[in-house]
């Protein structure tokens, strides 16, 4: 009933910009608006089955148990070295100068953080987050706290690259946004977690190789 009732109001949503904007992408968005709208009437969406959505296949729960929710991994290479890298990713208020989507991340104590995120449709998300394991220098890895909007799990891994630098490899794994509906939202509007990340890292890459910041950081 709960994903029903998201898929009025993000099919509602959907239809009122989609009308209220004339180009081809808006109309296209006010048709899945459509959809939904009698996905949340009906119980069914061919939309869902036209963008590989699943909605038994999400969980929605706290956390992101076993295979569940969206993955993604990328990787890219940084011409400095793995310590300066594995630095500056630590000091996790610098996240929101690379990642697109992040606002801010306020770390509470050594462990945790706070972090408000911007997501599909322009919502505000919040939520906490812990480090669960870390290698200083090697790798660090998270899981987002019970009561978050967004349940989320990562790593960060800083291997040497053989020019001298660093091969970053991230993987995220995280339940969209009100479950399923929210996922919808982030496809109909062109929101690829892989591209996300991918674009995330490339301007991470831009920071490091440009700037003198990782040897500032304390």
């Amino acid at each position: 009933m709960a994903e029903r009732a998201g898929s009025l109001g993000l099919g509602a949503a959907l239809v009122i910009f989609g009308l209220s904007r004339r180009s081809l992408g808006s109309g296209l968005l006010a048709l899945a608006g459509a959809g939904l709208l009698a996905r949340g009437a009906t119980g069914h969406c061919a939309l869902y089955e036209k963008l590989g959505i699943n909605s038994r296949q999400l969980n929605t729960q706290t956390g992101v148990p076993g295979n569940k929710g969206i993955r993604t991994n990328q990787s890219i290479d940084v011409r400095r070295a793995p310590s300066e890298v594995y630095r500056y990713w630590r000091k996790l208020e610098n996240l929101p100068r690379f990642m697109e989507h992040v606002e801010s991340v306020e770390e509470i104590d050594s462990e945790r953080s706070r972090w408000v995120v911007r997501g599909p449709l322009g919502r505000q998300l919040e939520w906490q987050a812990r480090i669960v394991n870390e290698r200083e220098g090697e790798m660090i890895a998270w899981e987002s706290l019970p009561g978050a909007e967004v349940s989320n799990a990562g790593s960060v891994w800083f291997e040497p690259n053989d020019d001298g630098g660093t091969r970053l490899k991230v993987s995220l794994q995280y339940e969209p946004p009100a479950g399923v509906v929210g996922a919808v939202a982030a496809k109909l509007l062109g929101e690829s977690p892989d591209g996300q990340l991918a674009n995330d890292l490339r301007r991470f890459k831009e920071i490091l190789e440009t700037t003198d910041e990782p040897a500032s950081q304390s």
